[in-house]
């Protein structure tokens, strides 16, 4: 997972260099020779961003708030100017994020853990062992709700009543804990015997599900 996201940073920075080959000069009649860009590429390029820093820094993170201050356009600004503003906060937090400054060794070590077993779900999953791939899965989800419940103070325990209590405390919204839910359900029937009760699919989206909700929440 870890990989993945300083993948992701690195692919955004080279949407940077394309970004700015789309920039240019252009005569308005009310500001004279104003500089330009292609808009729907800045404006994609800025959403995923805003993504990546949620995932990686936070939502109250200095990252995340200089970067939402920086794609305001005011006065006689231009959308060059946010541009160039974003991406330096971009570059702050890809850097900060390459060298370790955003999160603790043990979630590093957390999420490579969680990266390994994610993997050998899929792998068991494609030799034909759903049962199993779906435990393990679910094993990570349960583990990665403890760690969210011992983040903020909250008791641990069953696997339902920590679901409910981090969606009353608003760590997430009553649709990922329904989510959740379902996915607990498949672990619960693949525990139990019952393989006929899900599909290879169920326990494919379990796996994706799973990996969003550790980026989203855990990293």
């Amino acid at each position: 997972m870890i990989k993945k996201l300083s993948d992701r940073y690195e692919q955004l920075f080279e949407e940077i260099k394309e970004i700015e080959a789309t920039h240019g000069k252009q005569n308005s009649q009310l500001f004279g020779t104003i500089d330009v860009l292609d808009n729907d590429k800045a404006l994609t390029w800025k959403v995923k961003s805003k993504n990546l820093l949620v995932a990686t820094c936070g939502l109250e993170s200095q990252h995340y708030q200089e970067f939402v201050k920086a794609e305001k356009v005011n006065g006689y600004q231009t959308q060059w100017d946010s541009f160039k503003r974003m991406k330096s906060v971009f570059i702050a937090a890809m850097d900060d994020y390459k060298n370790g400054y955003l999160t603790s060794i043990k979630n590093l070590i957390q999420a490579d853990v969680f990266d390994s077993e994610l993997e050998q779900a899929q792998e068991l999953l494609s030799s034909g062992y759903k049962p199993a791939a779906a435990v393990i899965a679910g094993v990570v989800l349960e583990t990665a709700l403890r760690d969210l419940c011992n983040q903020n103070s909250l008791p641990t325990g069953k696997l339902d009543k920590m679901n409910s209590d981090l969606a009353k405390a608003g760590i997430y919204n009553k649709l990922q804990q329904k989510r959740i839910t379902a996915l607990a359900d498949i672990r619960n029937s693949a525990a139990h015997g019952k393989p006929e009760e899900f599909s290879d699919n169920d326990v494919t989206m379990m796996i994706r599900d799973t990996e969003q909700f550790l980026i989203t929440h855990l990293s």
